[in-house]
């Protein structure tokens, strides 16, 4: 049994076409990222597999249970880190985790869900006093309570340092490891690289890859991206290399060019470059990070790759 199964999912909003026929699968045990532009669809999903919203069509199951029928044996089972998350300034962590508790009828110790995110020794502070990350792992600590076999994190690592971002992603791997499945959404492309056994990206309310990392960069044929030197170039090389054959994009970059690879062979790229634009002094080429894979595909109308 998947941990999330969507099929043919639609919501409208009016004549808005927000979700547009999704079809996507979620194993059980994966840390899944779920990636899209602004507007891509990516929060209302989220609300139809929690219940907080109704589709207009197609169906949602989750953790077994349909997500409309059974929105509540839903929730009891899932943990959720929303984005626009809230604490209570005069409550301490303590009382923050009771309450959660509470709600999830469970009879787990606040202390050990604090200390599960790394925030035990602030269990008596009022919440008011804490810092950002402080907050955001007391939320976390909150979406722990009742052991979920399922946590929906939605940006997660917004507006943390990176001791803060780095503290939230060993905690993810902490979680799954004792069994709890992950769905990850974020704009954090490192964060969503580092932790994530396989992505999906959403565009305009449309799947349009779903692979491991590994496997988006092999199906884009454009898994490197080429940094190129010259010995002088003026503003008009990035223009005029985006329109060789083969060249996905190209920018200036400080001293070199970045040219992504969209089709065929890097090294037929850089003799057009040599040959046509302007000499080569230096090149070196790089595995294309998560980033540059989300552009190429939120960029350019592509058919779902599995």
């Amino acid at each position: 049994m998947a941990a999330i199964e969507i099929n043919e999912l639609t919501k409208r909003f009016g004549d808005v076409v927000a979700v547009d026929d999704l079809d996507l699968t979620v194993e059980n045990g994966e840390i899944f990222g779920f990636l899209g532009p602004n507007g891509a669809g990516k929060s209302t999903t989220i609300d139809i597999l929690l219940d907080f919203i109704r589709p207009t069509g197609g169906s949602v199951t989750v953790l077994g249970h349909d997500a409309q029928s059974d929105g509540q044996a839903v929730r009891r089972r899932t943990g959720v880190l929303p984005d626009a998350y809230h604490v209570y300034d005069r409550l301490t962590g303590r009382q923050h985790l009771e309450f959660a508790l509470e709600l999830k009828d469970a009879d787990e110790a606040p202390e050990a869900l604090l200390e599960r995110v790394r925030i035990a020794d602030a269990a008596d502070r009022k919440a008011g006093g804490y810092s950002k990350g402080m907050r955001q792992r007391l939320v976390l600590a909150m979406a722990l309570a009742g052991d979920p076999d399922l946590l929906v994190l939605d940006e997660p690592s917004t507006g943390l340092d990176p001791n803060g971002a780095r503290e939230i992603r060993e905690i993810i791997r902490e979680e799954n490891a004792r069994g709890t499945t992950v769905f990850f959404s974020s704009h954090v492309m490192e964060q969503v690289e580092a932790v994530c056994d396989r992505v999906a990206i959403i565009n305009r309310g449309q799947l349009v890859a779903v692979d491991t990392i590994d496997g988006l960069r092999d199906a884009t044929e454009g898994g490197e991206t080429l940094y190129v030197y010259f010995t002088e170039f003026d503003d008009g090389v990035a223009e005029r290399v985006a329109m060789l054959d083969g060249v996905g994009s190209a920018s200036i970059q400080e001293d070199r060019l970045r040219v992504t690879v969209a089709d065929g062979s890097k090294f037929a790229v850089l003799h057009a470059i040599d040959s046509e634009v302007a000499p080569i002094q230096d090149f070196s080429v790089v595995e294309s990070s998560l980033e540059d894979l989300f552009v190429q595909y939120t960029n350019d109308q592509q058919e779902v790759r599995t």
